[in-house]
């Protein structure tokens, strides 16, 4: 399964230290899981995105994998890819850029020519042959049209594929320089937040998170001091003050870290799919760790 992970320092920009496909246990055999990308998105001072992407697995270029990449920014998003349309490359590999946002997604959309067919126009936002690009532009599309308002766009273009395509599941995360989305829909994957603040639970801490199969690690000292608000795939330490969104939620993280959220779809996609609706590879990418598709993911 592909994994998300976003985080915003507000309007204080964080300095965080972030490892990919840098397992606890055993990272040949984590990266296997994840094998065809990962990816980092970042803004720098003068608010422009900055993308580090390698669409390699860790076990076939692990100094890359390995490398620690220390970086400052109000809002980060990193993510671990195992395709699923698309090959292995640059321009298929999230996170995505567009006008000065990024995007990454964790799902699967079928019928694309539809959704082309849709964009119009806007087909020439997309540079690279996944769906998740492909919502990206509709998303970015959306924006406009509500007048730069990026959850009203986000809900938007949701609304659209729930209603008009196959899919088996688009939680998304978003980031502007001042500002993180994050929607999880249906309820096909996890997708988890925290309210962290400053120093932790304890209030003395430092940030040294990671997931639990070892596909993204950050560590941030700064966060002894500050708050901040993570999104992620799954919990990442210990803390208590995880909290699962509910399908359908849209979650928004201010410059003030304030976060706002709401239901912007109530209703189960109009065409869904399972795991066995999906070709083996696509299975085998949105498989939760353990469940069998059919596909040798783990050679």
């Amino acid at each position: 399964m592909c994994r998300l992970f976003g985080m915003s320092g507000g309007d204080h920009p964080v300095r965080a230290t972030f490892w990919l496909l840098e397992a606890p246990d055993s990272l040949a055999r984590q990266s296997r899981r994840e094998p065809d990308g990962t990816g980092l998105g970042w803004f720098g001072a003068d608010g422009r995105p900055h993308l580090s992407k390698q669409p390699l697995a860790a076990y076939e270029d692990q100094e890359f994998a390995g490398r620690a990449r220390e970086l400052q920014s109000t809002v980060f998003l990193a993510h671990i890819r195992y395709a699923t349309t698309g090959g292995l490359d640059v321009a298929n590999t999230h996170p995505f850029e567009q006008r000065g946002r990024l995007f990454a997604h964790n799902g699967v959309i079928l019928e694309l020519e539809r959704l082309e067919r849709e964009l119009g126009d806007d087909r020439a936002l997309v540079s690279g042959d996944t769906d998740s690009e492909r919502l990206f532009a509709l998303v970015t599309r959306e924006i406009e049209r509500h007048g730069g308002d990026v959850g009203a766009g986000v809900a938007a273009a949701a609304r659209w594929v729930a209603a008009e395509l196959p899919l088996y599941a688009i939680n998304v995360i978003l980031g502007t320089p001042d500002g993180l989305w994050a929607l999880r829909y249906p309820d096909t994957h996890e997708l988890w937040v925290l309210e962290r603040g400053a120093g932790g639970p304890g209030g003395n801490r430092h940030l040294d998170a990671a997931s639990a199969a070892g596909t993204v690690r950050v560590r941030s000292e700064p966060l002894s001091r500050h708050p901040s608000v993570i999104v992620a795939s799954e919990r990442m330490d210990e803390d208590p003050g995880w909290r699962l969104l509910d399908p359908g939620e849209l979650l928004h993280v201010g410059p003030a870290l304030q976060v706002e959220s709401s239901i912007v779809l109530d209703r189960p996609p109009a065409h869904p799919l399972t795991l066995a609706d999906l070709d083996p590879t696509a299975a085998a990418a949105q498989a939760p760790p353990g469940v069998e598709t059919g596909s040798d993911v783990n050679p």
